[in-house]
């Protein structure tokens, strides 16, 4: 029997390290998004500005991450990768392709409420320039983005 549990135990802790290399997904950029959401539901966006900055676990792991935008401004309110973008307006700033990806965003957001956006973005992990999808989602007058990386 103690066999038969150590042997469980290493096959979970075996399954549990291939799910952390594993490349994030769009459901883990949504469920992010949403459990981000769900946080500014309850406690409010000053909070969730915190955990971000503060780089929480559940709201930054490896190359996914959340970050959030004011959606009248388009300031940065709050970035764990890149703190030196809060507080500033890149609307209109492009991307390596000259895509303003960042106006899409707060367009999706106003019109639609959520969904993805296509761009060229600094991987954290990688520290290059690579394709980016970016799944939004409006909570109020805030946008959250979640990204994962292409291959």
């Amino acid at each position: 029997m103690l066999i038969g549990t150590l042997l469980c135990l290493g096959a979970a802790a075996t399954i549990s390290s291939a799910r952390a290399s594993a490349e994030p997904s769009e459901k883990d950029a949504i469920a992010m998004a949403e459990r981000g959401a769900a946080f500014i539901k309850a406690n409010g966006k000053e909070e969730m500005m915190k955990k971000i900055s503060a780089k929480d676990p559940e709201f930054l792991q490896g190359s996914l991450y959340v970050d959030m935008r004011d959606i009248h401004t388009g300031i940065v309110l709050a970035h764990p990768v890149n703190p030196a973008i809060v507080g500033k307006d890149l609307t209109d700033v492009p991307d390596a392709n000259g895509k303003k990806y960042r106006r899409e965003i707060i367009e999706l957001a106003a019109k639609k409420g959520k969904g993805w956006v296509d761009y060229m973005y600094k991987n954290p992990t990688s520290g290059k320039i690579e394709p980016k999808t970016t799944y939004i989602l409006r909570v109020g007058d805030v946008v959250l983005e979640a990204g994962i990386y292409k291959k």
